[in-house]
C-alpha cells in the first residue's frame, strides 16, 4: 500500500509537518537524510540548518534556563547519549530539532536516515527513491529540504562556524560575542545590505566586504547601507582568511585588494557573516516542480502550500526566500500537513 505523506526534510517545517500529519493518524514516513560526509561538507546533514547553530534565542517558549533534566526525560537515550553538553542556558539548535524529532516520533512517525535521490510525479501514486535504492509510492509528499547557506569555501570558514562564523546575522546577531565589537560582513547584495544594517543594532562597526567598487544590491537596500554611519565598506576586496583561535574563536579577517594581490589588510572583528545567498536543495527533484527566479520552490494557491503537481506541497525554507526563519518553517510545516491532509479527504483518501 502506499504510504499517505511522505515528508522529505528533518528541519522544523518536516518535523511540525510530521507531527501535525502523525496526529492526524496518516502516518508519515519522514526521509530525513543520510549522515554521509557529502552532507557535512555542504551543510546538509539530517536536522536542518538549525542544528548548525548554538544557541536559539527568539524560538518561542525557550527562555533562557538549564533544560539538562527536560532533555535527558524527553529525548530517547540512544540519541541523548551523543548529544554534546547542554550549556545550562536555553535550548540549542541541536537541541531543539532532537525534541522536534523525538515529539514527531511519539506520535508515531516513521523515520529513515536517508537521502532521497529520485522522484517521479508523472503519474500517481508517485515514486519516491532513496539512496538505498529501495521505491516507495506516496499518496502526498511534503517537501521540507531547506536551502543551504552559501559560504566562500575557505578552510577557516568551516573552523570557526559556531564560533563567530554564521550566515544569518538575524539569527545569531544578538548573541553577546557580537556585542559591541567590530563585525565582518561579505556579499554586496540585497542580503548583504539588510544583514549589515541589521548588525549596527549590536555591533560597534561593521565592515562590509565587496569584491567590486559598487553593489550589486537595490539602490535603495545600498544607499541604507551606506548612511549608516557604523557601516564601513572595505571596496574590492575578498577574503583571503577567517583569523581565530580555538579558545576565542573568530578575532578577525585578512582581506586582499582585487586590484593588486600583493595588497592585504588585516580587520578586528569577533565575527564573520557571510551573506551570499542560500541554495535551495532541490537537486533531487529534477526539474518536476516549478520555482521561481532565485530557484525556490513556488507555491501555486495564494497563502496555500501547494505546488504545480497536485498531491505535492512544499514547506520551510525551500520554499521561503524571504524569511528563513524556524519559526516561519515550522508555521509552514504545519500549513503543509493540513494541505495534504485536506487533500486527502478531497480525492477520497481518507
Amino acid at each position: 500500500m502506499p504510504e499517505k505523506v511522505v515528508v522529505i526534510g528533518s528541519g522544523p517545517a518536516g518535523w511540525a509537518a510530521c507531527i501535525y500529519t502523525s496526529r492526524a493518524n496518516l502516518e508519515p514516513l519522514c526521509f530525513e537524510g543520510a549522515v554521509t560526509e557529502e552532507n557535512r561538507l555542504q551543510g546538509t546533514l539530517p536536522l536542518g540548518q538549525l542544528a548548525l547553530t548554538t544557541e536559539v534565542e527568539n524560538y518561542p517558549g525557550f527562555p533562557n534556563g538549564n533544560l539538562n533534566a527536560y532533555l535527558d526525560d524527553s529525548i530517547d537515550e540512544s540519541k541523548r547519549k551523543y548529544m554534546a553538553p547542554h550549556l545550562g542556558e536555553g535550548v540549542s539548535g541541536p537541541e531543539l530539532m532532537e525534541l522536534m524529532r523525538q515529539q514527531a516520533i511519539n506520535f508515531g512517525t516513521k523515520v529513515v536516515t536517508d537521502d532521497i535521490v529520485d522522484v517521479d510525479f508523472s503519474s500517481h501514486p508517485f515514486k519516491i527513491t532513496p539512496a538505498n535504492g529501495e521505491t516507495v509510492e506516496a499518496l502526498t509528499v511534503i517537501i521540507a529540504t531547506g536551502a543551504r547557506a552559501n559560504y566562500l569555501g575557505l578552510d577557516s570558514e568551516e573552523r570557526f562556524k559556531n564560533m563567530g562564523v554564521s550566515a544569518c546575522a538575524v539569527c545569531d546577531g544578538a548573541m553577546p560575542r557580537f556585542r559591541n565589537q567590530p563585525l565582518v560582513v561579505v556579499g554586496g547584495g540585497d542580503s548583504a545590505m539588510e544583514e549589515g544594517t541589521f548588525l549596527t543594532k549590536f555591533a560597534s562597526k561593521v565592515y562590509l566586504v565587496h569584491r567590486r567598487d559598487e553593489f550589486r544590491a537595490s539602490k535603495i537596500m545600498a544607499d541604507r547601507a551606506l548612511a549608516n554611519e557604523k557601516i564601513e565598506v572595505k571596496w574590492n576586496s575578498v577574503i583571503d582568511e577567517v583569523l581565530g583561535d580555538d579558545e576565542k574563536g573568530v578575532t578577525g579577517v585578512r582581506i586582499r585588494s582585487t586590484l593588486d594581490e600583493n595588497q592585504t589588510e588585516e580587520l578586528d572583528a569577533t565575527g564573520y557573516f557571510a551573506a551570499i545567498g542560500h541554495t535551495p536543495n532541490i537537486n533531487f527533484l529534477k526539474g518536476q516542480i516549478e520555482t521561481n527566479d532565485k530557484g525556490y520552490i513556488q507555491w501555486k494557491v495564494p497563502f496555500r502550500t501547494n505546488t504545480n503537481v497536485d498531491g505535492v506541497f512544499a514547506a520551510g525554507d525551500v520554499a521561503d526566500d524571504h524569511y528563513k526563519q524556524a519559526i516561519t518553517a515550522a508555521g509552514s510545516g504545519c500549513m503543509a500537513a493540513l494541505d495534504a491532509e485536506r487533500w486527502l479527504v478531497d480525492k477520497g483518501f481518507d
